[in-house]
C-alpha cells in the first residue's frame, strides 16, 4: 500500500508543479517515447538476467505490495516458541523434540503459532538446525559456520530481483535520452515544416529525457530498495533464531538464550524484556493449567 501512496505523491508533486507554471499536460503524453523507454528497459533487463533471475523478479513484485511480514507480535511468538522448545529440550533432553520438528503442524508446541508454521523459510531454518542439534555430532562453531553460509546464500539469492530492478532503473535515464535524440532527429528531418511546427516536435522529444529520469528514480529504483528492505527483515529473523540456538548450545538457560535472540531483532519489532517475559510467563502458566486439568 505504501508503494501506491508513494507513487501518487510522486505523480502529484511532478504534475502539480508543472501545472503551477502553466504547463500543458497534453504535451507530456507521448506514448511512442514510453514504448521506446520501457521497451528498451525491459529488453535490457531480460538480456542481463537468466531465467531464474527473471522468474524470481516476477514472483517478488506482487509481494512488494504487502506490509512488513514480521510484526512485533510475530517476533514475540517466535521468541516464545524458541523458549518452549529449548525449555522442553532442557527438561526432557534434545531427543524429546524429534517428533515436534518432524511434524510441526501436528506438534502441540508449533501448532499454537500457525503464522510461524506457515512461514516455510523460518520453519525450515529452525527445524533443520534443531535436527542437527539433536544429532549431537556437530559443535557450536560448526553449526554457526553452517548457519552463516545458509543466511549468506539466502540473502544473495533473495537480492537478485533487487539487483535486476536497480540495473533497470539505472538504464532508464539513458534510454530516455535515446528517445529524446530520436525525437530531435525526427523533428530536424522534417525540413519541409515551418519553424512554428518544428518547435512542438522538439518539445515533445525532450519529454523522453523527462520520462526516463522520472520512471527510473520515481518508480523503478524504489522497488529495488523495497526488495532489499524485505530481504533484510527475513535475514534479521534468521539471525535471531541463529543466536538463540547458539546461546543454548553454549550452555545458556532458555530465558537467557531468547534474550540473545531478542537483542538481535530490529528495534521496531523488538519486544522489551518485560513484555517478552510477561508473554512467556502467560504461556507457561496456561500450559501448566492445561496439563493439570
Amino acid at each position: 500500500m505504501l508503494i501506491l501512496v508513494g507513487y501518487v505523491i510522486v505523480i502529484g508533486s511532478v504534475l502539480g508543479g508543472y501545472a503551477m507554471v502553466g504547463g500543458h499536460m497534453g504535451a507530456l503524453y507521448q506514448p511512442a517515447e514510453l514504448v521506446i523507454i520501457f521497451g528498451a528497459g525491459i529488453g535490457a533487463f531480460v538480456a542481463a538476467n537468466n531465467g531464474k533471475g527473471i522468474s524470481a523478479t516476477m514472483r517478488t513484485l506482487p509481494r512488494l505490495m504487502r506490509g512488513s511480514q514480521y510484526s512485533k507480535e510475530i517476533c514475540v511468538d517466535l521468541m516464545t516458541l524458541l523458549y518452549l522448545l529449548l525449555a522442553k529440550a532442557r527438561q526432557s533432553g534434545m531427543m524429546s523434540l524429534e517428533q515436534d520438528i518432524e511434524n510441526p503442524s501436528e506438534s502441540t508446541l508449533f501448532s499454537a503459532y500457525p503464522k510461524l508454521v506457515q512461514d516455510k523459510l523460518v520453519m525450515d531454518f529452525l527445524t533443520d538446525y534443531l535436527r542437527l542439534m539433536i544429532s549431537g555430532n556437530m559443535d557450536a562453531f560448526e553449526i554457526e559456520a553452517l548457519m552463516d553460509h545458509e543466511i549468506e546464500t539466502f540473502q544473495h539469492e533473495a537480492e537478485i530481483p533487487a539487483h535486476g530492478l536497480a540495473a533497470m532503473g539505472d538504464s532508464l535515464p539513458a534510454f530516455g535520452i535515446v528517445a529524446a535524440v530520436m525525437g530531435v532527429v525526427h523533428a530536424l528531418g522534417s525540413a519541409a515544416l515551418d519553424p512554428s511546427e518544428i518547435g512542438p516536435l522538439i518539445a515533445h522529444a525532450m519529454v523522453g529525457t523527462f520520462l526516463g529520469i522520472l520512471l527510473a528514480y520515481g518508480f523503478v529504483s524504489p522497488l529495488a530498495a523495497r526488495v532489499r528492505s524485505q530481504v533484510e527483515e527475513v535475514v534479521k529473523i534468521m539471525q535471531s533464531v541463529k543466536v538463540t540456538l547458539l546461546a543454548n548450545l553454549n550452555g545458556y538457560a532458555p530465558p537467557l538464550s531468547i534474550e540473545f535472540g531478542r537483542k538481535a531483532l530490529f528495534s521496531t519489532e523488538r519486544p522489551s524484556f518485560s513484555e517478552l517475559e510477561e508473554h512467556v510467563r502467560g504461556v507457561k502458566s496456561g500450559g501448566s493449567a492445561q496439563a493439570s486439568s
